[in-house]
């Protein structure tokens, strides 16, 4: 009886192992859709379906984008949290997701680490300072003087309550201490069409969303908001450089699977991800747009997550910032 019980576990580790191996030996099987916790024409928008292009060449299967906004990116990055952990629904996840809300949001109904398995970072993308054609400054010096000498007459919009853009205009009023009134969006799209229009004034957005529009001299820029320059328009100074010393504010984006997704799935999305962000014409859309490709390990993209939300609960608490 000893026997029999010892060869039927070991029997059924076998099995278990073999189907494991199985399952990532012909996955994907089907098509795979990826959530876009936003609306469509933003910077994770335009990201996910680049990566999902390319994935669908490789591997036979559509990639479907699939937008689902709304609440700063909770409805979609909780949809995604929830959903069959088979690595046929994935999220990408963004610096607003899984660095921010969680120091924003108490009762979220998912976790930024627990909820999810980290794929790769997929690019980091420095934000933009523009400012519609009409407000009459050219950089950032004149923004704040002309800030001060109009306290809260000036708006500036963001992609949502919590998003990157709504902390990063946060924390340039309070080393500055300037007043402006934050107008939250359902996306950037909304804000970039706004700011073109004359309705917003200023933001401090993703820069892939904006600097097409900046080129074709439809906005002005006056700054990006990393500690160095961007190759995509090494031009604009950094903010820090333009006035407001220490300042540091930065986007990424990467793919996150629901937690309890096997780990030779994850693995082979994560080597395809790092395949394709290494692609000749994927490097040079990106670097069009303003954004870096990276590509990592899983652990990696994990310990990234880790230090991200510790960034991002430091800026919330210096800035003070409070959702209504």
């Amino acid at each position: 009886m000893k026997m029999f019980v010892r060869v039927v576990i070991l029997d059924c580790i076998a099995l278990a192992t073999a189907g494991s191996v199985f399952a990532a030996d012909v996955y994907p099987a089907r098509p795979i859709r990826v959530i876009v916790a936003y609306t469509p024409a933003g910077t994770t928008d335009i990201l996910a379906r680049i990566i999902g292009q390319k994935m669908t060449e490789s591997w036979g299967q559509p990639v479907i984008v699939e937008n689902r906004p709304g609440a700063a990116g909770n409805i979609g990055t909780e949809l995604a949290a929830k959903s069959t952990p088979d690595g046929y629904t994935l999220l990408m996840g963004t610096a607003g997701t899984h660095g921010i809300n969680v120091n924003l949001y108490r009762k979220l109904g998912w976790h930024s680490l627990r909820s999810f398995a980290p794929i790769s970072l997929v690019a980091m993308v420095p934000n933009i300072m523009v400012v519609n054609n009409a407000v009459p400054v050219k950089n950032v010096k004149e923004l704040i003087a002309y800030a001060k000498a109009n306290p809260g007459k000036i708006n500036y919009g963001s992609p949502g309550n919590g998003s990157t853009a709504h902390l990063s205009m946060e924390l340039f009023k309070s080393m500055t201490g300037t007043d402006l009134v934050h107008i939250p969006y359902k996306g950037s799209a909304g804000v970039l069409a706004d700011v073109m229009g004359g309705q917003i004034s200023v933001t401090i957005d993703n820069m892939p969303v904006y600097l097409p529009q900046v080129k074709a001299g439809k906005i002005r820029a006056l700054a990006v908001s990393p500690v160095k320059r961007s190759s995509a328009a090494p031009d604009l100074p950094t903010i820090a450089e333009a006035g407001v010393p220490g300042y540091d504010s930065s986007s990424w984006f990467g793919l996150y699977a629901p937690a309890g997704t096997p780990q030779d799935i994850v693995r082979k999305l994560s080597a395809e991800a790092a395949r394709v962000l290494k692609l000749p014409d994927v490097s040079q859309r990106l670097s069009e747009l303003g954004a870096e490709p990276v590509g990592n390990t899983p652990e990696q993209f994990a310990a990234f997550t880790k230090a991200e939300i510790a960034k991002w609960a430091k800026v919330i608490k210096d800035a003070n910032v409070e959702l209504q």
